[in-house]
Order: C-alpha cells, then structure tokens, then sequence
C-alpha cells in the first residue's frame, strides 16, 4: 500500500470518528481544518488506525505529525513488506 491508497482507506474512519461523513481527506488535510477534531478526536483516530492497521505509534512519532499524509507515510513505514 501507498500512501495515497492509505488516505482513501482511511477516509471512513476518519468520517466516523470526527462524525463528518461527508468529509474528504487529502494529503494537507489538518485537524485545524476539520471541525471536530480536537484532542480527543485525535486520540479516537490514532487508536483506530493503530487497530485497523496492526501497527502502534510511539509518542515521539505522533508529535511530528502535521497532516493526513504525514500519518500515511508513516503507516507506511510501518506496514510489514
């Protein structure tokens, strides 16, 4: 997987999570932009994808995230090849 094919299959979890089903992700996509998404979204969203994925996130790493393609890149590192 990629990860533009990360962010597509991310796009109903994060709709769920943040209850904004018409919400549409892309690689600049920030929590400042979407309404909703506060701490506890986040919180909500990292369990989520860490679940969806079989992956976890060490803190370190969540704190560089910026955007939706930052959390792609690294799902993606952190897929199994």
């Amino acid at each position: 997987m990629n990860s533009t094919e990360i962010i597509e299959d991310l796009q109903p979890v994060f709709a769920d999570i943040l209850d904004t089903p018409d919400l549409q992700l892309s690689r600049e996509t920030k929590a400042s932009d979407v309404e909703g998404w506060d701490s506890l979204a986040h919180i909500n969203l990292v369990t989520a994808v860490e679940k969806r994925y079989k992956i976890k996130f060490a803190l370190g790493e969540l704190q560089d995230l910026k955007s939706v393609g930052d959390m792609a890149d690294l799902i993606v590192k952190k897929l199994p090849r």
